[in-house]
């Protein structure tokens, strides 16, 4: 029986905060991950704000960078 598993913590609100602060729209970082090689829609970049859809490694270090934040910052209060 396969097991799947589940997500236990969720950085999406940090996410939300995160993207507030820089300035700028789901669209914008969207194009801005685009260019660095990820393929991030809108669409998938507003369900990792909600929890509901998980982030890779190299799209939370590629936000790191666009957000101008401490990695530390996307786990704050969790």
């Amino acid at each position: 029986m396969a097991m799947k598993l589940k997500q236990d913590i969720s950085i999406g609100d940090n996410l939300h905060t995160l993207r507030k602060r820089a300035g700028l729209s789901q669209e914008q970082v969207s194009a801005r991950l685009q260019v660095r090689g990820l393929a991030v829609s809108r669409e998938m970049l507003s369900q990792m704000e909600l929890g509901k859809y998980s982030i890779r490694i190299s799209v939370l270090l590629a936000l790191k960078k666009i957000y101008h934040a401490k990695i530390e910052e996307f786990f704050q209060d969790l």
